[in-house]
């Protein structure tokens, strides 16, 4: 699928967060092992652009990503994910990791989140989870 020009709004070892012309994030994860502090730094950055731009949409591309470490999840969870930090609910469309260990990892996390701030669906499919997200309001 050919990609619309989107802005570069930051990137590190993660991944780039950008901005996409339809309003919303598209975060890309790069693969391999990542560092707790680049993570945090990634996804702190994805807020602040959803913030700045009063966005509540973002499409994860996670095809490439290694899985989470413990340590990942339980921060993405406890912090990330939380309606206090995000500060309004957000739509994320994720393409589904390629890795197996990524996906479990994934829907481990997702299924602990029991309060979270995020309405996800998994996507294994760009353009389905491009029609999803525009749907949502």
């Amino acid at each position: 699928m050919l990609l619309p020009a989107m802005r570069l709004y930051f990137e590190n070892p993660v991944g780039r967060v950008l901005e996409h012309p339809d309003g919303y994030a598209y975060i890309q994860y790069h693969p391999g092992p990542r560092k707790l502090h680049h993570l945090q730094a990634f996804l702190t950055h994805t807020s602040q652009l959803l913030r700045l731009r009063n966005w509540n949409k973002l499409l994860g591309d996670q095809r490439q990503m290694a899985p989470f470490t413990p340590e990942e999840s339980e921060w993405i969870v406890d912090y990330w994910l939380s309606a206090k930090n995000q500060g309004s609910s957000v739509y994320g469309a994720v393409l589904l990791p390629e890795d197996v260990f990524a996906r479990l990892s994934v829907n481990n996390m997702l299924q602990e989140a029991k309060a979270a701030a995020l309405t996800y669906r998994m996507f294994s499919s760009e353009a389905d989870a491009i029609v999803w997200l525009r749907q949502q309001g």
